[in-house]
């Protein structure tokens, strides 16, 4: 189990407080908040999208699920998923399918589902499946304090 180096960096020179929270491996969100015991809506889940002009990472609660057609309209890009191998070359300290939420500390343009902010603690990958980085809401806003806020996402109703 290791924080990915580029994680580490960005929260310690925004010099924010986390916490590691240890679970059991798992490789989607809904296994590691039930492995993590902790809310999947509490998850900032990164989701990368891509165009002709680069990628963009969707910062979603880890219970919901993308409206790419609203980012489409909003950003007048037409966006759509990745392919997971192209997502995964974008985090070279990561394992595969663990991404961290830090677009910016990857170079990766951000926008942020605006029901996280409201949120008093955020969790979120370090970069492997058996870890995750828990931060005050306030420090999560300090994080991605320069990205496009908006709702973004829906309910996943399973």
């Amino acid at each position: 189990m290791a924080v990915a180096e580029t994680v580490k960096q960005s929260l310690e020179s925004a010099g924010v407080d986390y916490q590691l929270v240890a679970h059991p491996r798992s490789t989607t969100t809904r296994e590691t908040a039930a492995s993590a015991e902790v809310p999947a809506d509490h998850i900032a889940k990164a989701v990368i999208l891509h165009d002709d002009t680069g990628f963009l990472m969707a910062v979603i609660p880890g219970s919901n699920w993308i409206r790419i057609h609203k980012l489409q309209r909003e950003l007048n890009r037409a966006l759509e998923l990745a392919p997971e191998a192209e997502a995964e070359r974008l985090f070279g300290d990561c394992r595969p399918g663990a991404m961290p939420c830090l677009g910016g500390a990857y170079g990766i343009e951000t926008v942020v589902d605006q029901e996280i902010d409201s949120l008093a603690n955020v969790y979120f990958e370090a970069g492997d499946h058996e870890l995750l980085v828990r931060v005050s809401g306030d420090d999560f806003r300090k994080l991605l304090g320069g990205a496009r806020r908006g709702f973004y996402s829906h309910p996943n109703e399973d």
